[in-house]
């Protein structure tokens, strides 16, 4: 077998191509036209249309015209779908996973918790979906056929059971086109402990021990690490070979994960389901194994022995990934989409970074939100956690906000730093009670001002955005630069409002400076009318006020609009409907999020500007509510 097409795109498309090509096998990559300039498609050898990455014939097409011997799915996608993989076989092409009937048994909830049973592995207690009067309640809803946390809802009331049912089902059947749904105990303070398993065709099966990816948000991973921080070594070697024995049971080939639910108070643990395929969290155990886990899949897929026993898979040292997805998680978690204008990852020792977002790049709401992960490792879990707290202070993107802020903020937490972080932690309470506080702007106006003050003094051409970087030149002198707010800086005394700043180096748009001593990254953008800078990762847009906007402020109109781009779902009023305030007027989603839109007070609605099925913008007026009084 020569050539390799992997069915996915972004990051883990270019992941699997650095093996793939290493190994000497020729790559190709599907795109839609959407994708057709992306880095995933230069990464390949051959690249190929498709009309969408989950048209099961279409992929199967292009990977029969490629030549292809063997598919690699990636994640996400088609990686789970027994039709693909059957499809793919019908076409004498191998697939880079366990088989159809495995992903049968081990894809759906249900059948994999029968599974589970056989195997001697406990499982989540559970209800009867249809009578919630047997529940005791907080309870988790969650879809049968699905994972990633897509069609998955807390009940923590009866009176919300239906709503929340509701919901779970409709994103489910939109998700997976099954909204079957299982009903389990809720453990309130639960940790997600995973374990890595691999397995070949000749029935041998090995752990790579565990991830613990406790630290979610509405069953989202936000950081993941190896190994799990809490577990004693006789929980680690049960929760690793119940693990370990679930997958021989099933007979599983391929890698993949199995998951737990380790209840913080009880030391219990429950399994929760099986992801068959590789995980978007799989660098962490690549770096603590020194495995690389796609070889394995692939040598596998070839009919080969693993080639490895249980005693040869070892732990050294503790890693840590942080995703970093298009979002403002300061307003809401919303996803954002646009132009990348500028994109700076970081790198150094034990820091790994697998992306596929680069400058001048577009960000649609088209696919998932996540753009790149950053990992890094360490001796133990504090030195990996230092090493990845320096390198989010140099990650930037500008253009379009990320969660990069975020992920600094929460990796700097005492909450993270201790390893009491529960899977409901970041949704119990908001985030400055957690002591995950939104970075301020004083670092990024310092840096915007400093660079802007450069550019001012700069004379000599081509300019200061050559391909170069920033082309200082001319004498110092002291500035006055408007950003949000006048800032003075004198260079020659080496001050931006009083605040002593030393320039280490200033190049292609990064500045490394200490700030009264201490050391600060950022990426910055000096543009006509405004100045991005990006400081421990997060963005700040810095534009002079409109003397023209005057001091007022606006009156509510009743208007709902679109907070972010995407797909109106639901709509549940029509013009001349009375409502309440908080109702639920519809529901809107994009990048796999869930979004209620709700009447602002009570009153009427007097215009419905979308339908079920709708794509809109970001802005877009969706519902007018009248309360009569002229609000």
């Amino acid at each position: 077998m020569t050539t390799l097409l992997v069915a996915n795109r972004g990051e883990i498309a270019l992941r699997v191509f650095r093996t793939a090509s290493a190994l000497g096998l020729r790559t190709v990559a599907i795109h839609t036209d959407l994708d057709a300039g992306a880095p995933h498609v230069r990464g390949a050898d051959v690249a190929v249309r498709v009309a969408s990455y989950l048209d099961v014939d279409d992929v199967v097409r292009a990977a029969t015209e490629a030549g292809a011997d063997l598919v690699h799915p990636g994640y996400g996608f088609l990686s789970e779908r027994a039709a693909f993989a059957r499809a793919l076989d019908d076409a004498g092409i191998t697939l880079v996973g366990p088989s159809a009937d495995v992903m049968d048994a081990m894809g759906r909830k249900d059948h994999a918790r029968a599974v589970a049973e056989r195997a001697g592995v406990p499982v989540v207690p559970s209800y009867d979906a249809a009578r919630p009067e047997e529940m005791t309640f907080p309870v988790l809803v969650k879809a049968a056929a699905g994972g990633g946390g897509k069609g998955m809802r807390v009940v923590r009331a009866a009176e919300e059971y239906d709503e929340a049912l509701a919901a779970a089902r409709r994103e489910a059947a939109a998700g997976f086109g099954d909204d079957t749904m299982l009903v389990e105990r809720y453990v309130e303070r639960g940790r997600h402990v995973e374990v890595q398993v691999v397995g070949d065709t000749h029935g041998h099966v090995v752990h790579c021990f565990e991830r613990d990816c406790s630290t979610q948000r509405r069953h989202q991973k936000v950081l993941e690490e190896a190994p799990a921080p809490t577990l004693t070594p006789a929980q680690r070697a049960e929760i690793t070979e119940a693990g370990a024995r679930l997958a021989r049971e099933v007979g599983y080939v391929g890698a993949g994960t199995v998951e737990f639910l380790l209840d913080a108070d009880t030391g219990e643990f429950f399994f929760l389901e099986m992801n068959t395929r590789l995980q978007v969290e799989h660098p962490v155990t690549e770096m603590v194994t020194g495995l690389d886990l796609v070889a394995l899949q692939l040598r596998v897929a070839l009919g080969e022995p693993l080639g490895l026993t249980q005693d040869d898979v070892t732990l050294a040292g503790h890693a840590i990934e942080a995703r970093v997805y298009a979002e403002d998680s300061w307003a809401g978690f919303l996803p954002q989409a646009g132009t990348a204008s500028l994109v700076r990852w970081p790198s150094g020792d034990g820091v790994r970074v697998d992306h596929a977002l680069e400058s001048g790049q577009v960000v649609s709401t088209a696919y998932d939100p996540m753009l790149g992960k950053v990992v890094a490792a360490g001796a133990d879990r504090e030195e990996a956690r230092a090493r990845l707290l320096g390198a989010l202070d140099r990650t930037g993107v500008l253009g379009l906000t990320t969660n990069a802020g975020f992920l600094r903020a929460l990796v700097a937490t005492d909450a993270f730093r201790d390893a009491t972080i529960d899977t409901a932690w970041l949704d119990r309470e908001s985030l400055p009670e957690q002591g995950v506080e939104p970075p301020s702007a004083d670092a990024a106006r310092l840096a915007a001002a400093w660079v802007s003050a450069m550019l001012v003094a700069a004379t000599s051409p081509p300019g200061p955005f050559a391909a170069d970087g920033f082309r200082p030149g001319g004498p110092a002198a002291p500035t006055l630069v408007d950003l949000d707010r006048v800032v003075a800086v004198d260079r020659t005394a080496g001050t931006v409002d009083g605040v002593h700043l030393e320039q280490v180096s200033a190049a292609d748009h990064v500045l490394e400076a200490l700030v009264d001593g201490e050391p600060l990254t950022s990426v910055v953008n000096v543009q006509p009318h405004e100045v991005e800078a990006a400081v421990r990762g997060q963005r700040f847009v810095l534009t002079p006020p409109d003397p023209a906007a005057g001091d007022h402020a606006d009156v509510a109109d009743g208007s709902v609009t679109a907070p972010m781009p995407g797909t109106v779902v639901d709509v549940r009023v029509a013009a001349g409907d009375a409502v309440a305030a908080g109702q639920v007027l519809g529901v809107m989603e994009a990048m796999k999020m869930e979004l209620a839109l709700t009447a602002p007070y009570d009153g009427t609605v007097t215009a419905v500007g979308a339908a079920a099925g709708d794509q809109v913008g970001m802005g877009h007026e969706l519902f007018v509510v009248d309360d009569g009084e002229g609000a």
